[in-house]
């Protein structure tokens, strides 16, 4: 069978093998291992790789590059219109080609595909749609072009368009899924963590205004201001770190605030494992890895109820759904370190959930879509 992804990602190749973002890519590696070749369109970047990426493991790949584009301007949007032609031309023979179409969305890329595909209405094909699928969200007109286009019978045909959330009037083809980072072997028992140290939170995610890391501090900041000892660590790299450093040195919190920058899989896991809570309030998010990573580890979820947050959170159940009020959502935390009893409570409730979505699970579900997906339709 051959597999085509069309994607949005950017790839590195280093001699004979392609790198990417390492979680996409390991997701990817659990789609392609029921597939005989890869066709993989994508743009490429002349950079190195760094600690956050890693390879495809499948031995049949076929690099289809493109250029990349985005229209953030009006310079950027005449560059993309010159450079459409070709790329709809690469991602129409890739698909051409393919026994299997996958697209990845939401992306400028992605909605190309969404187009093209119209053409090809009896192949199988599966769509990952990675944002928020929330019908109510405000998003940008391309996000919801891609999510009519997804979700339209007659245009959209046999494909399975997996989405984060379970939403009300959706149509046939839209599967609530998930995501999973570890393998059920990975489940090693959770550190006994209680409030007699240092209270420790763990930000993972790109240092940007939309996944407001500066809210992450100033939440801990505030907490130490009422006389918690707290330990705040944030990874990632991105736009806001010289912002943030800036205000870490000028309101003196070195000594409880920190950026570590980007880590490999197996420091943010160790993290995870020694921290008490997982804080992502972010502006928009599909399903939150970090989160459900943190969850896994017995980190307590403090998170935007956005997208499917609320449900992973239980509606606060397993974990606290940020206001992005500060006051209150100190508050709301405050209540939980001066209650051990629920503190443990959310934190069994938050890693028992998080263990079931576990790699195994996510490769059986990916295995019967690829595989037997002619029963769905």
């Amino acid at each position: 069978m051959k597999f085509a992804i069309i994607t949005h990602v950017i790839h590195k190749q280093q001699r004979d093998k392609y790198f990417a973002y390492a979680p996409y890519v390991s997701e990817m590696n659990v789609w392609t291992q029921f597939v005989t070749q890869v066709l993989i369109v994508a743009a490429v970047a002349g950079q190195k790789t760094t600690a956050i990426d890693s390879a495809y493991h499948h031995k049949e790949i076929v690099f289809i590059p493109i250029d990349s584009i985005d229209v953030l301007n009006w310079k950027s949007r005449i560059t993309t219109f010159f450079k459409l032609p070709r790329i709809a031309w690469q991602i129409f023979k890739a698909m051409y080609q393919a026994d299997h179409i996958h697209l990845r969305c939401p992306g400028n890329i992605g909605l190309i595909g969404c187009i093209i595909q119209i053409l090809f209405p009896f192949k199988p094909k599966t769509a990952k749609y990675a944002g928020n699928w929330n019908p109510k969200a405000k998003q940008p007109w391309s996000y919801r072009l891609q999510k009519w286009l997804l979700s339209n019978p007659f245009l959209t045909r046999n494909m399975q368009v997996l989405v984060y959330g379970e939403w009300e009037g959706t149509s046939k083809n839209i599967h609530p899924f998930f995501t999973a980072t570890y393998w059920e072997t990975e489940k090693a028992p959770i550190k006994p963590l209680t409030f007699a140290n240092a209270i420790r939170f763990v930000f993972v995610g790109t240092l940007s205004s939309g996944k407001r890391p500066m809210y992450a501090i100033a939440l801990v900041e505030a907490l130490s201001k009422r006389g918690y000892s707290v330990q705040l660590e944030l990874y990632g790299e991105g736009k806001e770190r010289i912002v943030l450093e800036d205000y870490i040195e000028k309101n003196h919190l070195k000594s409880f605030i920190e950026l570590k920058g980007n880590q490999s899989k197996e420091i943010i896991k160790s993290a995870y494992q020694n921290s008490h809570f997982v804080l992502l309030p972010s502006k928009s998010e599909g399903w939150p890895k970090a989160i459900a990573e943190g969850m896994f580890w017995g980190c307590i979820p403090l998170a935007t109820s956005i997208s499917c947050v609320p449900f992973m959170l239980d509606y606060g159940n397993r974990g606290v759904q940020l206001t992005t009020e500060l006051e209150q959502d100190v508050q709301q935390v405050m209540a939980i370190l001066n209650n051990e009893v629920d503190y443990f409570e959310k934190r069994k409730k938050a890693s028992d959930w998080s263990r079931y979505y576990t790699l195994d699970v996510f490769e059986n579900e990916i295995e019967r879509i690829v595989l037997d997906q002619n029963n769905y339709f």
